[in-house]
């Protein structure tokens, strides 16, 4: 018994690799070529189109984010970095996702309204988006891919992963999911 225990471990466990490696976003590729983040239009929560180019100029922390995650907290981290730097030409951008242990499991509407009643949120939401595998979001296969952001490969590996753009619209740091928004790092970053 215990050895057909362990033969289905080891199958399931193959099995689980391999389809790991088949889904890498480093297969994905972007239709066309976009110089910078603000090459990128997105829908925002409320279903408005909003032009990253909007932020030109800017320093923008981009984050996934999700709503039942051990995590979620860092909303509230994030709101008083907003309220710290966003007259110094900085911005923060959410983009809810459903990837990770399904967190995210409302509508942009649940998700709009859970951020403003329990963490006061102004800073501004996108549309609920997939951050990895083969339906990934174009904006998030150029921020994984170094072919495409010029600085490096990566994975998302949780909610609340961070990216860093710089105020020519280009990728400069990956913040672990798992660092504090208010970091040494990150507010080192803003203010240089």
């Amino acid at each position: 018994m215990t050895y057909i225990s362990v033969s289905v471990v080891a199958i399931a466990t193959a099995a689980f690799l391999i389809y790991s490696k088949a889904s890498k976003s480093d297969s994905l590729e972007l239709d066309t070529q976009f110089e910078s983040i603000y090459d990128f239009t997105m829908e925002d929560i409320y279903g408005e189109e909003f032009s990253l180019s909007e932020y030109k100029g800017k320093k923008i922390l981009l984050v996934n984010t999700a709503s039942k995650c051990g995590l979620t907290y860092q909303y509230e981290q994030l709101q008083e970095l907003y309220e710290q730097y966003k007259d110094q030409n900085f911005e923060i951008i959410g983009f809810p996702s459903n990837d990770f242990a399904m967190q995210e499991r409302g509508s942009n509407d649940e998700i709009a309204s859970f951020c403003q009643k329990n963490y006061g949120v102004t800073f501004k939401m996108m549309s609920k988006i997939k951050v990895k595998g083969n339906k990934m979001h174009p904006l998030y296969i150029y921020l994984t891919q170094k072919k495409y952001n010029g600085y490096k490969d990566s994975k998302v590996s949780w909610n609340f992963q961070k990216y860093l753009i710089g105020e020519e619209g280009k990728l400069e740091k990956i913040v672990s999911p798992k660092t504090n928004p208010k970091d040494a790092k990150i507010i080192d970053w803003i203010e240089s």
